[in-house]
């Protein structure tokens, strides 16, 4: 295994001819990485399931099993997703707006990469296939650091990957991931500011602030969700209940889930157990406030229950008085990913828009749609919950940096 330094070394190499491959080249190589994803699916399935063995032995809880899984399908929809990023415009090369000033210069905008990215993530091999193939097409550099969980699962995409990378005559180092999942290599790693140029986390809270709080590498912040759906007294009720229970259900293990629900004190009476009916489907346990244990004789919340991304079938609830503690909630224990707004009122629809601070905000929609792909931008490199330099699902425009072009015919400043 290289040491830390050269895989720094390598990857800026390879970056320095990443960045002025043509569009037809890379996507030469994301179809090659396609296909040998699913060529060697029986060899990434049976390393995975070494991974979900020990991840068994170990306890690890159901839904964080389900986020490691893979299967033949999710492996084909992994190879899928790096044939998608194919069709997507290439933003690397593009300048906008170019000026004349007074004295003849031309002065614009051009994109270009940021050069090498490393990203940090826990148990979601699918993360490996998805960041390598956004990082390529927008000309960067990537070096994978995967959790231990699923170790073996990603050693296996990426085999693959630089397998699809030498077939296509490409500086395998392109595509480099780190085996060491030690804590004391992820802690280098946040600290090569000589040959990283962003670092990305993708995980649970514990992991986005132990980067924050060690990388001397600049940072963007993703993922933690501790995402709100706000239940307004003038609402479709049959709509609030399918919202929940999809926000809530339909994949409980991932960043954009509800993790709380507000409701309206004026219908809470009438509303909440229909909802917990339709939860107890898939036996969702509810932490209320004293009003929700009052109304659904359920377990009563901590304060603490308001601040979690729980990631599991489990559901915070509360009271409120109307849409303005609604919003003063959310501000407060929110975390800036995926907020949403089950309501007929215009008024009160528009208020929360403009009031709420999240990258994402709905209206009488589930915040299971905030997501690279359907938003229309393919895969993602993560949910930016931060406000610099992106903000939202990170796709290949945000893959991207400027820098000044400048033409001119003799001018010298005086």
């Amino acid at each position: 295994m290289k040491p830390l330094l050269q895989i720094g070394r390598d990857a800026k190499t390879a970056a320095g001819t990443l960045a002025i491959l043509s569009t037809v080249k890379k996507n030469e190589v994301l179809a090659a990485i396609a296909r040998q994803l699913e060529e060697q699916t029986e060899q990434i399935l049976d390393a995975n399931q070494r991974d979900l063995q020990n991840g068994r032995n170990a306890g690890m809880r159901e839904a964080l099993l389900d986020r490691l899984a893979l299967t033949e399908e999710r492996i084909r929809g992994i190879a899928e997703g790096v044939r998608q990023v194919i069709t997507l415009p290439d933003p690397v090369g593009k300048v906008t707006e170019m000026v004349t000033r007074p004295n003849g210069l031309q002065i614009g905008k051009k994109q270009v990469p940021l050069g090498v990215i490393a990203i940090i993530y826990e148990a979601r091999p699918n993360v490996t296939a998805d960041a390598a193939a956004l990082t390529l097409k927008s000309g960067n550099a990537v070096i994978l650091r995967g959790g231990k969980e699923a170790i073996q699962t990603n050693i296996a995409i990426a085999a693959a990957m630089q397998r699809a990378l030498q077939e296509c005559g490409i500086d395998e180092n392109a595509i480099q991931l780190l085996e060491d999942t030690s804590r004391q290599t992820a802690n280098e790693l946040m600290q090569l500011r000589e040959y990283i140029d962003v670092l990305i986390p993708r995980g649970g809270a514990g992991l986005i602030h132990a980067v924050v709080e060690n990388a001397s590498v600049p940072v963007i912040e993703t993922g933690t969700g501790n995402c709100h759906i706000y239940i307004d007294e003038s609402c479709d009720e049959t709509m609030a209940c399918e919202i929940v229970y999809n926000a809530k259900t339909q994949r409980p293990s991932v960043c954009n889930a509800a993790e709380s629900l507000l409701v309206c004190r004026s219908i809470a009476p009438k509303l909440l157990p229909k909802i917990k009916e339709s939860l107890d489907r898939k036996s969702v346990q509810l932490r209320g406030c004293p009003e929700t244990v009052e109304i659904l004789r359920c377990d009563l919340a901590e304060e603490e229950d308001f601040y979690k991304e729980y990631n599991d079938y489990i559901l915070s609830v509360k009271v409120v008085s109307g849409v303005d503690e609604a919003i003063a909630h959310i501000n407060k224990y929110g975390t800036g990913h995926s907020e949403a707004i089950v309501t007929k009122d215009y008024f009160h629809a528009q208020k929360f828009l403009n009031e709420v601070d999240a990258a994402a905000v709905y209206v009488n929609a589930s915040t299971r749609f905030t997501d690279g792909f359907e938003f229309g931008f393919g895969a993602e490199i993560g949910i930016s919950t931060q406000k610099l330099h992106a903000r939202g699902p990170m796709g290949l425009n945000e893959l991207t940096t400027t820098k000044y072009i400048i033409y001119g015919n003799g001018q010298t400043r005086k």
